[in-house]
């Protein structure tokens, strides 16, 4: 894997369009001028339109994610890259990265 670093500002939604924000972004490292975001922190979703069941599986509200950088630790914890996969608890499908910065890679 190899993909741009992930930050607060990073614009993340879950399938169903609603915004993903990091709960623990890590202060220490900065890109952007913005804290970067570590793998074993989740994110928390809101405004998915995903309907409750029986009509759906209900609301993503927090995605966890499953792969990191493989060479690139913070507080030595894989940060979040561009490419790295993530999964909503409840229904069980991803989050997608449409925008991050564009100056630090990692691998």
């Amino acid at each position: 894997m190899s993909g741009y670093l992930l930050h607060e500002g990073a614009t993340v939604i879950c399938s169903h369009g609603g915004m993903a924000q990091p709960i623990v972004p890590n202060q220490r490292v900065m890109v952007s001028s913005q804290p970067i975001t570590t793998q074993p922190y989740p994110y928390t979703i809101a405004g998915c339109v995903d309907p409750p069941p029986p009509f759906g599986t209900g609301p993503c509200t927090v995605g966890m994610w499953i792969t990191g950088a493989e060479r690139v630790m913070a507080s030595g914890v894989p940060v979040l890259l561009q490419d790295s996969q993530a999964v909503c608890v409840l229904p069980g499908t991803g989050l997608e990265v449409i925008e991050t910065q564009v100056r630090v890679k990692g691998t």
